[in-house]
């Protein structure tokens, strides 16, 4: 089952339940969802339909607000607001591919410096170019950049 029938089902479910949290969240990753459809639908014609990739890029970038969200209202002082945004994202994680292991992660970049021949923080794009596409929504930038860092450094 795609994950866009998955979460079409779930709506249904949370509906049903009247789990009001994860019906708001799941009609606005479906509402996201069909914007990138439309979107695509001009350069790529009519009857394009989404591939899964394109979902998961769609959900990656609807987790990745969140995490940004929770950041700046913990920073603002909103800890009501910052639980939400952990609920919302915790949700939008169910449709997400498993993320990587601290070490598997590690192993990938180490990987990834080797094939790079990178010996130094200048050479962190270089890295950044050759780990993103094996990592594909399986980790967070962020968390990438953190472990590219280290061992650079």
């Amino acid at each position: 089952m795609s994950a866009k029938a998955r979460i079409l089902d779930d709506i249904k479910t949370a509906m049903k339940a009247r789990d009001q949290l994860r019906l708001d969240t799941l009609r606005m990753v479906k509402s996201k969802i069909q914007e990138k459809e439309v979107e695509l639908r001009g350069k790529k014609g009519r009857d394009h339909v989404l591939e899964e990739e394109d979902i998961q890029q769609v959900l990656t970038t609807a987790a990745k607000q969140r995490r940004d969200s929770i950041e700046s209202f913990l920073a603002g002082g909103r800890e009501e607001l910052a639980v939400k945004e952990e609920k919302e994202l915790a949700i939008i994680e169910e449709y997400l591919p498993q993320q990587l292991s601290d070490d598997a992660l590690k192993a990938l970049v180490q990987e990834a410096v080797e094939e790079a021949g990178a010996t130094s923080p200048k050479d962190m794009g270089k890295v950044m170019k050759a780990v993103m596409p094996k990592v594909k929504g399986r980790a967070d930038g962020k968390r990438i950049n953190a472990v590219v860092r280290a061992l650079l450094s």
